[in-house]
């Protein structure tokens, strides 16, 4: 495949102006595909600066960087101008050690994390495990604190943890993040399954109506981000003090401290819910999305917002 010179030299800038570039499926905190996800949350981990280039909104460097590098898929990582590879090799080389110091950060502790599992837990895993010859039990913790149970072969990389006699395997990322889980059985309405407690999530979001925000601004204890479209905040402003999110807020917004209350207001209370959950991933821990939103706002607080 032929590369536009034109391409060759925006892609050779990216890489002479960033140590470490993901061509990716999507953009950092948001990415669009599992694979680009695995990749951005490996780097996240770890956290390494590194410059996200979503391809899904630029076709020339979509195909251009296929060619570059004479690679067919996307992500592609690139460290020090210097092609790694995509998610399964950067797996690997996280797996094997030999990816910190391609990114010049220290190799983290590999010791296994303390894990329990229950009686209750620890009798259904032996039961699933009964016909499992030669299969281990992995356990995988994404960035977003989302669990998964699979049955696999042993991998030479994995960290392993104990509890009841049962070897639970992590990657390294997913080691990190079980510190202290607790492994549960469960039987409710819903079902019966294995549940996991875990004390490094972050607190889920949770809401807060019109009138608990309106006591708070006037208290001083909240900060709001708006998180509507530029448009819509044009037909209805929000009176109070506030921030916006958009591109050009974003980089500063997510540099606040973790544990700054923040309620975010959109429409109708559903649409903020992305950017609250993106703000969780990132570590923040007093989040809120605002009940009913600026149209609640407008109908139980400040009717002098236009409701549209």
């Amino acid at each position: 495949m032929s590369l536009d010179p034109a391409v060759r030299e925006r892609i050779q800038s990216l890489l002479d102006d960033n140590a470490v570039v993901l061509f990716m499926k999507g953009v950092p905190g948001a990415p669009q595909c599992g694979f680009s996800a695995k990749a951005s949350g490996i780097l996240e981990s770890l956290g390494v600066q590194y410059a996200g280039i979503n391809v899904l909104t630029d076709p020339d460097i979509r195909e251009g960087i296929k060619a570059y590098g004479n690679w067919p898929t996307i992500p592609q990582l690139y460290i020090k101008g210097e092609l790694v590879g995509g998610s399964d090799i950067i797996t690997g080389l996280l797996d094997s050690g030999e990816l910190f110091p391609l990114l010049g950060v220290p190799a983290p502790d590999r010791t296994p994390p303390q894990i329990t599992i229950t009686p209750a837990a620890a009798e259904a895993i032996r039961g699933a495990m009964a016909d499992a010859d030669g299969l281990a039990l992995h356990l995988s913790i994404g960035p977003r604190f989302d669990a998964q149970f699979q049955l696999a072969p042993a991998s030479g990389g994995s960290i392993v943890a104990e509890s009841q006699g049962i070897s639970v395997h992590f990657d390294l990322p997913s080691a990190q993040r079980a510190r202290g889980i607790e492994i549960d059985w469960v039987e409710d309405v819903r079902g019966a399954g294995l549940s996991i407690r875990n004390p490094n999530a972050p607190p889920p979001v949770k809401t807060m109506s019109v009138r608990d925000l309106h006591d708070r601004i006037i208290a001083g204890s909240i900060d709001v981000i708006d998180v509507r479209p530029a448009q819509a905040r044009a037909i209805a402003p929000f009176p109070e003090p506030h921030d916006v999110f958009d591109e050009t807020t974003r980089e500063r917004l997510e540099a606040l401290p973790k544990d700054l209350p923040i309620a975010f207001l959109c429409h109708h209370g559903q649409s903020c819910r992305q950017v609250s959950e993106h703000f969780r991933n990132l570590g923040f821990h007093d989040l809120y999305d605002i009940e009913g939103g600026i149209d609640a706002w407008s109908v139980e607080i400040d009717p002098t917002v236009p409701r549209y």
